[in-house]
Formats: C-alpha cells, structure tokens, sequence
C-alpha cells in the first residue's frame, strides 16, 4: 500500500524531531524568529519542522532555524504527520483549544507552550508584543531567546530595483487599507523629488497598485505588484532606501532587514506589534482606533494619517520630498 501523503507529508531523515506550530502569515513568522533560534540553539541535533501556510516556505529558509516546512493552512484540518513521529510539539499559534488539540494529536514527548489544561508553562498575557511572547515562551522552558534577535538572512537573489523606494499599497484586511489617493499623493512627492517609487503588492492587489500609479502619474514599469516572487520581494525590500506600508508583512520585512520604514496602523495595537528599535516611524490615532481586523473598511486609526504625516515621517529618516 502506498503511503498516504495526508499522514506523511515529509519523510523523516533519521534526526530526532522539532514541530513549532504557527500557521499564520509573513508578518506572524517575523516576529517568530527569534523564538525559532532559540529552539535551533536547544536543538541542534534535532530536524526543525515549521508547520505554516506553503507560500512562506522561501522565507522559512532565510531564519536560519528551520529545517523544514511542514505545509498548514490554518487549523481546519489535522497535522500531516503521524502520532508519535515528533518529539517535541511547540504551540506558537497561540493558546487555543484548536491549536493545543492538533499538537496533541502528534504525541510528543514534550510539549512547549503557554499553561492550560494538559500543558505546562507561563500564563498568557493579553497586551505583549509578539516578538517578546514568543521569546519569553520558550524562554519559560529553559530555552534561551532574545527578543531583538529577529534579523534575517540576505536573500540569494539580486533585488530588482535597488535603493528604491517602496511603497506597499495592499493588505489582507480592508481594516488596513489605506485609501489610494493618499498612496498616490505620497508617490507622486517622493517621485517629483527623484526617488524611484515601486509599487508592490500581491496578484490580487495589481488592480489598487494600478489605480495609485494613474493616480500619482507613474508609468507601468513602477507597478510591480503581483510580478515579483516572495525571494525577489524580500531582496526589494532588503535593498530599500525606504518602506511605506501599513501593518503588513512588508513592514515586518523591512524590520527583519532594518530598512528605513514608515508603517500605517490601523486596528492592531502598535504595542503588540509594532516594528523593533530602528529606522521605523509609526503613524495611526489609537484613540480613534476600532481594532476589528476583519472589517471590510479601514479603521479610523489608519485613516487618521494624511499624506502629509507620511511625507514628514519619511524627512525625519532622511528621505526628503
């Protein structure tokens, strides 16, 4: 009978086994790395598996920690691998019945992870930034981990544009969408002062680059939304003179590579993930702040920026208008 491939997505290679659970998205893998080195440094004789969403895999490569992705889209359905295979399950999707219950399913010898029934650990604390969560978990369990240690590897790829300056005009939310003709008015000043503005996003998010480059006067060739893969993005991002994003993976990417960044937040809480000291400005209005990520329309907090802020946020690093 031939395996199943639902039970055995990745053959072991004879090495004891790590599972760090975290099917989320880019930014949620940043703020994971410095959790993901320590468990290297614990583990070095161990095969490191992340269990996250596919598309992520080049990036999973660039931490240093990783041996292997295991590919998760969410917690609808169980961990491919078998029960008893790994030896030590590690909860860093969060606290939930859904994620403790699939990391049970494996029958680790050790589990990793914040206290609840079944599970040993420190307490969850609501209002902690990410990067420090996570570190402090594995911290907990006698697993060293600094918090700044977020860094990632340079990409083995040529940026496509270096020194330009980016400006990331999509996200995963409507919440976080800030409007185009405030991207376009940022573009247009930073363009008439000679920068090279690239307009990046996903294939699904072309059309709204589009719609900022006519708006700004910019011609197709800086619209490189849904034309560059996520390594060629990375190197973009790695060789920027500056980012403009909201609260998405390209303001975590440009952390992850200390680019000069300004980022827009809308309904998360900047204390909970905002960039790491460095060239990073922050811009919302937490008092007006709604905090439902999953709104279709943006949160006042990010409407609450003007271009203007961004173009005066943008002086302060260096990038003059």
């Amino acid at each position: 009978m031939l395996p199943d491939p639902a039970v055995e997505a990745l053959e072991p290679d004879g090495r004891p086994e790590v599972l760090a659970l975290r099917a989320l998205k880019l930014g949620d893998l940043l703020v994971a790395v410095p959790a993901l080195r320590g468990l290297r440094r614990a583990f070095p004789d161990h095969r490191i598996l992340y269990a996250a969403q596919s598309w992520l895999e080049p990036i999973v490569g660039l931490t240093g920690a990783v041996d292997a992705l295991l590919p998760t889209h969410g917690l609808d359905e169980p961990l491919a691998l078998r029960p008893g295979r790994v030896e030590v399950a590690v909860n860093l999707h969060g606290n939930g019945p859904e994620s403790r219950r699939r990391l049970e399913a494996l029958e680790a010898t050790r589990r990793i992870g914040h206290q609840a029934p079944g599970w040993s650990g420190p307490e969850w604390e609501d209002g902690v930034h990410e990067r420090y969560r996570w570190a402090h978990l594995v911290s907990a369990h006698g697993i060293e981990a600094d918090p700044l240690d977020y860094l990632l590897r340079p990409p083995a790829v040529e940026s496509p544009a270096p020194g330009a300056v980016v400006i990331h005009v999509g996200a995963a939310y409507g919440s976080r969408l800030w409007p185009v003709k405030r991207f376009a008015d940022v573009a247009r000043s930073l363009s008439d002062a000679g920068h090279l503005v690239l307009l990046t996003g996903s294939a699904g998010e072309r059309p709204r680059a589009e719609a900022v480059a006519q708006t700004a006067g910019l011609p197709d060739e800086q619209v490189v939304a849904g034309r560059l893969g996520l390594l060629e993005f990375a190197a973009l991002i790695a060789s920027a003179e500056l980012v403009i994003s909201a609260d998405t993976g390209a303001a975590h990417l440009a952390s992850a590579y200390a680019r000069p960044s300004v980022v827009l937040f809308g309904p998360a809480p900047v204390a909970e993930w905002g960039p790491p000291p460095g060239p990073h400005l922050v811009l919302t209005d937490e008092s007006v702040r709604r905090g439902e990520t999953f709104a279709t329309d943006p949160d006042p907090a990010i409407l609450a920026v003007t271009p203007e802020d961004v173009l005066r946020a943008a002086a302060e690093l260096g990038i003059r208008s």
